[in-house]
């Protein structure tokens, strides 16, 4: 059974995206998530959420993938973890996060929380529906959300 990600990216046309004349070289490439180790991250994020493995180069470098998303983990290594002109480090953690659409939220968190995994929060419900935020092994947080009924 598809993923409800595998079918938004169908819905996205992710291989022949949308083109207007300021856009007509951009385009979605991914997320990219700094990790403290590469190998560690693609056990966590495919163990437990279901991502595949679409290029990897431990220990600097692998993109992830679910549906649309690729997901692009920067170990020490990579060029996207190199340290900026002005001198600040590219770290893991802050509050940006991927969200991930699931159904039955209560199951997810039941079933993680028996991995061990850490939780930044408890469910919280809004109008549009439940959310929890869960931390990958370097603080990073991926946003489970289940939409309103």
């Amino acid at each position: 059974m598809p993923s409800p990600m595998a079918d938004s990216a169908t819905k996205r046309g992710k291989a022949s995206p949308q083109k207007s004349e300021s856009s007509a070289d951009l385009r979605f490439h991914g997320v990219r998530y700094q990790v403290k180790d590469v190998t560690r991250s693609i056990t966590f994020y495919t163990e437990h959420l279901g991502f595949k493995v679409t290029h990897q180069k431990p220990p600097a470098f692998a993109t992830l993938s679910l549906g649309a998303l690729d997901l692009l983990l920067s170990g020490p290594g990579a060029s996207g973890s190199r340290q900026l002109p002005d001198g600040r480090s590219q770290e893991p953690g802050g509050w940006n996060r991927i969200v991930l659409g699931v159904t039955d939220l209560p199951a997810w968190i039941d079933r993680l929380r028996k991995s061990g995994l850490r939780f930044r929060n408890d469910m919280e419900t809004g109008p549009a529906g439940s959310q929890i935020q869960v931390e990958d092994p370097d603080g990073n947080s991926i946003e489970l959300f289940e939409p309103a009924r």
